[in-house]
């Protein structure tokens, strides 16, 4: 088995890993009711997609 001869300094570990960060969430404003949902899905609050109801949304 392998096994390393010298210690990963903190700095190395770091730079090996910067790539692994997750991508930031885009947000985009639902055309109907102005909420933050992703981009390309459906709206939760009123199920509007693209300026047409998608899904019934019960209302409490």
């Amino acid at each position: 088995m392998a096994v390393p001869k010298k210690k990963t300094s903190k700095m190395r570990r770091r730079m090996r890993r910067s790539h692994q960060a997750l991508p930031k969430l885009c947000l985009a404003r639902c055309a109907n009711c102005q909420a933050a949902i992703p981009a390309h899905r459906v709206c939760h609050n009123c199920g509007h997609y693209a300026g047409k109801a998608v899904v019934e949304t019960s209302s409490f």
